[in-house]
């Protein structure tokens, strides 16, 4: 590690910090994870986060929505570190039966990101310890809304917060990792995730006289094995492009052609390239198939996220921090077909999002947005490790 004025220093510094706040750690963790709020609704979250960071003689200040936190820390001179952690939770049950589990009904962070706030909390504290020693400033971005489209990241992109941040950094929770294990990857990590909404209509009629009418069930099955047929011909299959259908809905009679039908889907590809031609290729096909069948339609189009593409430098960043806590630590890890609002500052600075090995290893791999999903919290200590890490371990002009 290079000499930043930590240098050797900064394996000590974590761990007397763990040492004597670990306790402290898992309680952020339990006590966000029993009061879980939802999307653009992180109202006690948010006040947790700037009393704590306050708590540390930082300066937080609140989002302009109301949700939502960004705090600066460490020199002032030159481009920063921006560190990124989520805040909101899910329209799940939780049914993991720990004596901390979410105390509201029907809401539960079934996807970490009360780790992801509890270990950005942590960084921030060790990093403020030693803030007149760091080798780069720091900015500090607790996110809402990332389960929703469109996500928080565009309101605080909007709210000013890549202004002057050089890199950015995340980590996200993976049952599929063993606890002390970090999964890097170069280039694309998850996928763009969009969404389709397709409304069918005719006249209708008698199933004894389709030639009378325009089919809507037969055009729905058109489409339904037309659209992903078609796009797997039209699209390179090394992009990592999946088209498929969640949805479909039409009539009640066996013997009455329906008026209406309606498909709801999603199109997800792991290519920057591709994601920018999706909309009107999809609108193309589905035209195209639809023509010959008297079937009128409205399609709806949501683009959700483009996908995060991990940038080379920067994983080499969280490479080098990952094993500075053990070499054997660092993993690889694949695409996601998933999708993740943090693609966004992305968009406006170049940066890497790691995962993070949350499984314990004996038990089931409890996986995200299921209502048993858990995580085993020696894993906190691993991801403040990664993060303090990459900014203790900064070398100038990186």
């Amino acid at each position: 590690m290079a000499d930043t004025g930590i240098g050797a220093d900064a394996g000590q510094i974590l761990d007397v910090w763990l040492a004597t706040h670990r306790d402290q750690l898992v309680g952020w963790r339990r006590r966000i994870h029993a009061y879980p709020e939802l999307s653009r609704q992180e109202v006690a979250t948010t006040e947790l986060v700037m009393s704590e960071l306050t708590a540390l003689g930082l300066a937080p200040r609140r989002l302009p929505l109301g949700t939502g936190v960004v705090c600066d820390l460490g020199p002032t001179g030159g481009p920063r570190i921006a560190l990124r952690a989520d805040m909101d939770a899910l329209p799940i049950t939780e049914h993991t039966g720990r004596p901390f589990s979410s105390t509201v009904d029907g809401v539960s962070h079934s996807c970490g990101h009360d780790a992801h706030t509890a270990i950005l909390l942590g960084t921030a504290s060790v990093l403020s310890s030693v803030a007149d020693r760091l080798p780069v400033g720091v900015r500090l971005v607790f996110q809402a809304a990332e389960e929703v489209m469109p996500g928080g990241a565009l309101d605080a992109i909007a709210a000013g917060v890549t202004e002057g941040v050089g890199r950015i950094f995340a980590l996200h929770c993976d049952p599929r990792l063993p606890v002390g294990s970090v999964g890097l990857r170069e280039g694309a990590l998850t996928s763009a995730a969009d969404h389709i909404d397709l409304q069918l209509r005719s006249p209708g009629g008698h199933t004894s006289r389709p030639h009378l009418t325009g089919d809507v069930v037969y055009a729905m099955g058109t489409v339904i094995t037309g659209l992903p047929g078609v796009l797997s011909r039209r699209i390179d299959p090394r992009s990592g492009t999946v088209m498929a259908w969640g949805a479909a809905h039409a009539g009640n009679a066996p013997n009455a052609i329906p008026q209406e039908g309606h498909l709801k889907g999603t199109v997800r590809t792991g290519e920057h390239a591709v994601w920018a031609e999706l909309e009107s290729l999809v609108r193309s096909v589905i035209g195209e198939l639809l023509a010959p069948l008297r079937v009128s339609h409205d399609l709806s189009y949501f683009r959700g996220v483009p996908p995060v593409i991990n940038d080379v430098t920067s994983v080499e960043m969280l490479a080098r921090a990952v094993a500075a806590i053990d070499p054997s630590a660092v993993a690889d890890t694949p695409q996601s077909p998933g999708g993740e609002d943090f693609s966004w500052f992305l968009e406006h600075v170049p940066g890497a999002m790691a995962r993070l090995g949350v499984w314990d290893g004996l038990g089931p791999q409890l996986d995200l947005h299921q209502p048993t999903f858990d995580i085993d919290e020696r894993a906190l200590d691993i991801g403040v490790r990664t993060l303090a890490g990459v900014v203790m371990g900064f070398t100038p002009g990186a």
